[in-house]
């Protein structure tokens, strides 16, 4: 089975800079993270960051679903965090 994201979902994860998203594969759920520097230039300080990192996310989602899948062709783990360096 391949890698699929039936559930828009994501939050943002404040502490950890990071947006929260999962993919599945048949019946196992895989966890993404993506962090926030990876998709916007915006400051983690601003009062609206979160409404702007999910925007970017929305934004960007089709690219990110496909590094997702790429990392995930690659080791096949259950968790993953996307960096800036995934997205060269």
């Amino acid at each position: 089975m391949s890698l699929t994201f039936p559930n828009p979902s994501r939050s943002y994860d404040e502490a950890g800079k990071r947006i929260r998203f999962v993919g599945h594969d048949g019946m196992f759920q895989i966890s993404f993270s993506v962090a926030t520097d990876a998709i916007s230039k915006a400051s983690s300080e601003a009062p609206t960051a979160e409404a702007t990192f999910l925007a970017a996310f929305d934004t960007a989602s089709s690219s990110i679903h496909e590094i997702a899948r790429n990392a995930y062709a690659r080791t096949r783990k259950s968790i993953y965090v996307l960096t800036a360096a995934d997205f060269r």
